[in-house]
């Protein structure tokens, strides 16, 4: 048996394991979110300039999220897998005092080698580097691997053991840490939906008209770059998830140096984690309530619950541009048709559905109103607003809404549209498989 269709089938057995101690749950009823927020924390204003209604989201989301939303900060989209590791490996290279460094998946491939070795490096110049891989993102990944890095002075944790004896404390399977979260010296933060993994070192689509050879094309994902006071927020994400895992204490270093502003953007850093407030889930759902003219989502796992659905749906039947880009190709032959099981739904309220060709689809974006922007880790399902610890970034800025419009027209470009009389002349099978992937939506 070959290695990957070894991992392939670990992967498979620790997803079983995963369904079988799985405890069913439910999100919060935010039907009327918008109506309760508005009686206890935002203006009310509404005047249709596009500055108040700025304003009225963010006072809106600040209420419902419990959390504040920080300005003066500069973000940078990274458009694919090629620009953010290109602009991450830059940032380690300049690292003077600390990394803290959080991934789902670190491949003992190529690039992960390529990673790995820049990090002892900096470790052994006098850099501390702290790291947090998930157990079943990176399961594949042989011990040595990190020991190697362990015997170089990295402190690493493994999130969540597969194997139960491996610490101690409660077992938590189902509990996955999805985020991926650099931080160097505390003053510049990435975070989005790049692993390392060798799937994202080529460019993943057809940028300036260039089609690239199927052969030379990774994964289609989106990650930002940001510096100003809203990276420590992502360097509390880090922390509060290595205080979560029974690990040696960090070294007590300067984490959290004083930030000046660094550009003009209003950014709020929310996260999805087991039993808490759900914030960044009512974000999505206050955001897609809200929306006037266009919500435009780029999505790779769709296995939403009723809720989210309904606020697309009614949001489509109320006369806004509802687009969703979905995946054409994808990893997770499941989550492909759990979200296919949606589209007669949504193409029925008017909603329009694309479906990206060649590249496997990974990232999870979204920009509405071309003012309200996201890029992270939460794909646009139940388990990564109830199970999983997530983390996205909420950008409130014309200008970097512009830049999330662009990058989702050349998604469009390279994606073939699906209709609503086109999607009813499938075969039954794919009714059958959809009917049985949606019958296990919750565990997915």
């Amino acid at each position: 048996m070959n290695v990957q269709l070894g991992d392939f089938f670990l992967r498979c057995a620790v997803a079983l394991l995963c369904i079988l101690t799985a405890a069913c749950s439910t999100l919060p009823d935010v039907s009327n979110l918008s109506a309760s927020v508005l009686q206890v924390g935002a203006t009310g204003n509404r005047q249709e300039n596009a500055a108040s209604r700025l304003g009225n989201l963010a006072a809106m989301e600040a209420a419902a999220t419990g959390s504040p939303l920080v300005k003066g900060n500069q973000v940078t989209l990274l458009f694919d897998g090629p620009e953010t590791l290109t602009a991450m490996i830059a940032a380690i290279k300049q690292a003077k005092s600390t990394i803290n460094f959080e991934t789902y998946i670190f491949d003992q491939d190529q690039l992960g080698l390529q990673f790995a070795d820049l990090l002892m490096e900096k470790q052994r110049s006098g850099v501390q580097v702290n790291i947090i891989y998930d157990s079943v993102g990176s399961i594949g990944t042989s011990t040595e691997f990190f020991d190697r890095m362990r015997a170089a002075g990295i402190r690493l944790v493994e999130f969540n053991p597969v194997n139960p004896l491996k610490r101690f404390g409660r077992w938590q399977l189902n509990r996955r840490d999805h985020r991926k979260i650099l931080v160097v010296d505390g003053r510049i933060g990435f975070t989005g939906g790049v692993n390392i993994s060798a799937a994202y070192a080529n460019s993943s689509l057809f940028r300036a008209g260039r089609r690239a050879s199927a052969n030379a094309i990774g994964w289609r994902d989106t990650h930002v770059q940001i510096e100003g006071p809203a990276v420590a927020s992502l360097q509390l994400l880090f922390m509060q998830t290595w205080g979560t895992q029974y690990a040696e204490d960090m070294p007590d270093l300067n984490y959290f140096p004083k930030l000046a502003e660094a550009g003009n953007e209003t950014v709020h850093v929310l996260s999805s984690q087991p039993d808490s407030d759900y914030s960044l889930y009512k974000a999505y759902i206050l955001a897609i309530q809200q929306a006037r003219k266009s919500i435009h989502i780029t999505t790779p796992y769709f296995a939403p619950d009723r809720q989210l659905v309904g606020a697309l749906v009614a949001a489509a039947k109320r006369g806004v541009d509802v687009t969703l880009i979905m995946p054409g190709v994808s990893d997770v032959g499941l989550m492909y048709h759990a979200g296919q099981s949606f589209y007669t739904q949504l193409l029925s309220a008017g909603v329009r559905i694309y479906q990206l060709q060649i590249a496997v689809l990974h990232a999870k974006t979204a920009v509405i109103d071309g003012s309200w922007s996201t890029v992270g880790s939460a794909n646009m399902d139940i388990r990564s607003f109830l199970h999983n610890y997530e983390a996205n970034v909420i950008v409130i800025d014309e200008q970097f809404g512009r830049q999330m419009e662009k990058a989702f027209l050349e998604d469009i470009r390279g994606s073939e549209q699906i209709t609503l009389a086109q999607w009813r002349q499938r075969p039954f099978s794919d009714h059958i498989k959809e009917w049985a992937a949606r019958s296990l939506g919750y565990w997915l």
